[in-house]
C-alpha cells in the first residue's frame, strides 16, 4: 500500500513506516502531522486517484526531527564588469515518519 501526497508543493510517494523530509510544517517535534492532500492511493491492486484530491483520506505521520539541509551556493557573475556575488542557503526541513495511510477524515 503507498499514497502520493503533497507537502509544500512537492510531491511524495509515501508507505507506512517511510521516514521522509518534507518542508518546514510550523509543529514541534513529537507532534502528530496530518495530510489531507492526498493526490493517489494504492491498496490491494486498486488504485484511486484524486481530481485534484482524494475526499476524506488522509495520511498520519509523527514528526522525529528538525533541522537543516546541506548549503546551497548561489553565484552571480557578469563577464568583463568584475561583478561577483556569492550566497548560501540552507533550508528548514521536517523529518517525518509515516504511520498510517488511508484514514478517513472525521
Amino acid at each position: 500500500m503507498y499514497a502520493v501526497i503533497e507537502s509544500g508543493n512537492k510531491q511524495y510517494v509515501v508507505e507506512k513506516g517511510q521516514v521522509i523530509d518534507v518542508e518546514l510544517l510550523g509543529k514541534k517535534e513529537g507532534d502528530a502531522v496530518t495530510f489531507k492532500n492526498v493526490l493517489l492511493l494504492s491498496k490491494n491492486k486498486k488504485t484511486d486517484i484524486g481530481t485534484p484530491y482524494l475526499k476524506g483520506v488522509t495520511v498520519e505521520g509523527k514528526i522525529l526531527s528538525i533541522g537543516k539541509d546541506k548549503k546551497v551556493v548561489i553565484f552571480k557573475f557578469k563577464n568583463k564588469t568584475g561583478y561577483k556575488r556569492k550566497k548560501g542557503h540552507r533550508q528548514l526541513f521536517a523529518r517525518v515518519k509515516i504511520e498510517s495511510i488511508g484514514a478517513k477524515e472525521e
